[in-house]
């Protein structure tokens, strides 16, 4: 069976979908699945001009704001890539992202394509301030799910939160499957360690929806408190100023390191102590289970996908969105008290090798594949 793993953009930095596929493929490669992935590259842009027709809406009554443009316009040069660069047939795609989806639905309409939506990017646009809740990007950016189930041999998403969340924008929600994603144990794992002060560590793209003004707000409230630490903050984006300068104001700067944009942070995640990440919204929220398999105890928001993998007081804490006393007190908990910290991290790393381990999802995606097998 020859299987087309079908991503937005090429799998280059860690997290979601580009820390899984990759990995995912070479174990099916190694059990004699045939396996390859297709990407867009970022270079190529305003090549694609064939028009472009959804089959459940008109998407030109949303023409000519900024977002639905530059979407309508990756459709076209998907479009134009994949028949420039796609030369050999498969038996089944499974897409990671919607345009990837439909592209290759449009191209190969006899094929079977399986779609796994991983995050909410209209909710990601909402919470950064870039469009506004039920404006015309907002309804064009739902539409394309009732699309997709209408398109799509399957549909897959990452948690049992989001497949709710799809449930507002689809017919038939119950026929969403959920698969978690996995990780390669051999890139995250523990590794024995001492810290005198406590290591906090967020990886993140540096973005209003990742709630790091609430974070800072909170390691001032630390160091009014007296209690050491130093915040590793890994990442870039748009507010990386913003929060420099709230550092500085909150007089922190000196407790934080902003690294910037790192390739391999699994390399040295597991020397830290504490995970720490209150999003405003995370289909799932890859990163924990990434931090949770290098045994780290974990903090993070009661939202979206994130306590499907935090059970509060057990494996982790959880604190409500943008509560800034409660992340405090969550901060103050995990960095005061070392075996309790410890605690938290070697459970959190017992669940996520048995929830999250690459071969969990392996085993998950064969069973989606198999009915979709050749029968001659």
């Amino acid at each position: 069976m020859n299987i087309l793993q079908a991503l937005f953009f090429p799998p280059e930095q860690p997290g979601g979908v580009s820390s899984m596929i990759p990995f995912m493929l070479e174990r099916f490669n190694k059990r004699g699945w045939e396996m390859e992935l297709f990407s867009l590259p970022k270079r190529v842009r305003g090549k694609g001009t064939e028009p472009v027709q959804f089959t459940t809406f008109d998407w030109e009554r949303y023409a000519g704001h900024p977002v639905v443009d530059k979407y309508i316009q990756t459709y076209k040069d998907y479009v134009w890539w994949t028949k420039l660069r796609m030369n050999k047939s498969f038996d089944l795609i499974h897409a990671h992202h919607p345009i990837a989806a439909l592209v290759m639905k449009q191209l190969y309409p006899d094929k079977p394509v399986l779609m796994t939506v991983h995050s909410s990017y209209e909710r990601e646009l909402i919470l950064n301030g870039k469009i506004k809740e039920s404006g015309p990007e907002h309804k064009f950016l739902t539409s394309i799910y009732r699309e997709l189930e209408a398109r799509m041999d399957q549909l897959l998403t990452v948690s049992n939160s989001f497949k709710q969340y799809l449930a507002e924008y689809v017919q038939e929600p119950e026929r969403i499957g959920v698969i978690p994603n996995g990780f390669d144990e051999k890139r995250f794992r523990p590794v024995a360690h001492e810290n005198k002060i406590p290591q906090l560590i967020t990886v993140c793209r540096l973005v209003p929806a990742k709630g790091l003004d609430t974070l800072l707000l909170a390691c001032a409230e630390l160091k009014k408190k007296g209690i050491p630490f130093v915040l590793h903050l890994i990442g870039d984006g748009p507010i990386r100023p913003e929060l420099e300068q709230m550092a500085i104001e909150l007089n922190i700067y000196e407790e934080i390191i902003f690294y910037g944009y790192m390739l391999h942070p699994e390399d040295f995640m597991p020397f830290f102590d504490v995970f720490v990440l209150p999003s405003r919204a995370e289909a799932f929220g890859s990163v924990f289970a990434e931090a949770a398999l290098c045994g780290l105890a974990l903090i993070g928001t009661n939202v979206g996908g994130i306590p499907e993998q935090i059970e509060h007081g057990h494996n982790g804490l959880l604190v409500p969105v943008g509560d800034v006393a409660s992340l405090t007190s969550a901060l103050e908990k995990v960095s005061s008290d070392r075996i309790y910290r410890y605690n938290l991290g070697r459970v959190a790393w017992d669940k996520a090798r048995k929830s999250y381990s690459m071969t969990r999802v392996v085993q998950q995606l064969k069973n989606v594949y198999r009915p979709y097998r050749r029968t001659e």
